[in-house]
């Protein structure tokens, strides 16, 4: 019984570390224009849902924020703005990936990965049906 406290525990922590972490990467995202944002601030919503209520509903009620997270926790929604300016950050990012790309495997891999992230994000809702 102890080893399964100690196991919750350890992933309530983790969590945590990773919603920070999250945060933090959201946050550097405000001000690099190749970073996005609230891709960033769902994961440590996601995150906190798990580990921290409080800091879920800290996120929730943020005045900047917020709005898109509630949007996309109820209806799994992503603003069209939000789209445009995340599939333009990966463009921007990947086209230096290819200009600084050591290997041709990499930048192969990582376009790859890339196409799969902007095929779900314009599968989701960009507003409530």
């Amino acid at each position: 019984m102890k080893l399964k406290a100690a196991l919750v525990n350890y992933k309530k922590i983790a969590l945590l570390l990773c919603g920070y972490l999250f945060v933090a990467l959201g946050v550097i995202g405000i001000a690099l224009p190749v970073m996005p944002t609230t891709v960033f601030f769902i994961l440590a919503l996601a995150c906190f849902s798990k580990a921290s209520p409080k800091l879920a509903n800290w996120l929730l009620c943020h005045p900047r924020f917020g709005s898109s997270l509630r949007q996309w926790q109820t209806h799994k929604i992503i603003p069209l703005k939000a789209k445009i300016f995340a599939s333009t950050s990966i463009a921007i990012s990947y086209a230096i990936l290819i200009l600084l790309s050591p290997a041709a495997w990499l930048a192969c891999v990582a376009g790859s990965l890339k196409i799969a992230v902007v095929s779900y994000i314009f599968s989701r809702p960009s507003k409530q049906i």
